[in-house]
Formats: structure tokens, C-alpha cells, sequence
């Protein structure tokens, strides 16, 4: 079932390896300034107001071509941007706030944030035998003025 607010857990050999890094900061500075001006002051995934707004990538995985493409960036708040990324969230010590958020958000019980954080690790666990993934970012053509 679609939520809307869901993790996304990358493959391990794509950490690091981002928009922000891959782009001059003039260029990453540009596709965050956009997402926000979208998102119109207001997180879009829950949609609470809040004037820090977090730059989020979202990719989507086409696991028999061993493709990662960009769908879009979006603008979101620290607490829904701490659910996406829930594995480092983990890490750093902060889960049950984020905990609480996912189920805030998609009204769901604690039942149903386990049983759907166990198919975003299946998912995971099944990406990450990909060896290497390529990368689509026709997504920022765009951002390209011919």
C-alpha cells in the first residue's frame, strides 16, 4: 500500500554518491532553491508549515535494467526527511520521534510502521544485489535552457 510518507532506503553502493555531490554548489543551490519555491513554505510531504525545508531527492529503482533515476526533488521537513531516510536516522540515535511521525502522518499503528519498514528493508536487501546501478537524470533536463 502507497503511503504518504514512505522510507527509502538506497542501495548501500549509491550512499554518498548524491545531486549535492555530483553538482557545483551553485547548481545544487539552484534545484533546492526550486523544490522550496514549490513547496511554497510548507513541507510536501505532510505539509507543515515551517521555514527550514530540507532538499530531498527521490529515485526510483528499475531493478532488471539496473537503473536509478531521479524522479524529482522535493522540499521537506526534518521530521519526514529523518522517516525517508529512517536507516540513518537509526544511527544517530532519533528513531522513536521519527517512530512517531511516520505514524502521525499516514494515521497508521505501530503494527503497520513495522510491517512496512520490513518491505522497504526486503526491497533493500533485494537492490543491493545489484553490482552497479546506472544513473537516468533526465529528470534536470529540465533545468537546461536550449
Amino acid at each position: 500500500m502507497k503511503r504518504k510518507l514512505e522510507f527509502e532506503l538506497v542501495p548501500d553502493c549509491c550512499w554518498y554518491s548524491n545531486l549535492r555531490t555530483l553538482l557545483s554548489k551553485k547548481q545544487w543551490d539552484f534545484l533546492r532553491a526550486d523544490a522550496k519555491e514549490r513547496a511554497g513554505g510548507k513541507c510536501m510531504i505532510c505539509g507543515r508549515k515551517t521555514s527550514r525545508l530540507e532538499a530531498h531527492e527521490r529515485w526510483e529503482y528499475d531493478e532488471k535494467n539496473c537503473v536509478q533515476k531521479l524522479k524529482d526533488i522535493v522540499a521537506v521537513c526534518h521530521d519526514c526527511h529523518s522517516v525517508i531516510h529512517i536507516g540513518r536516522t537509526s544511527l544517530l540515535g532519533d528513531i522513536e520521534r521519527a517512530e512517531k511521525h511516520y505514524m502521525k502522518v499516514n494515521n497508521v499503528s505501530y503494527a503497520e510502521y513495522r510491517k512496512d519498514l520490513g518491505k522497504a528493508n526486503e526491497d533493500h536487501e533485494r537492490r543491493n544485489k545489484v553490482a552497479e546501478w546506472k544513473l537516468d537524470l533526465t529528470y534536470l533536463q529540465r533545468f537546461i535552457k536550449e
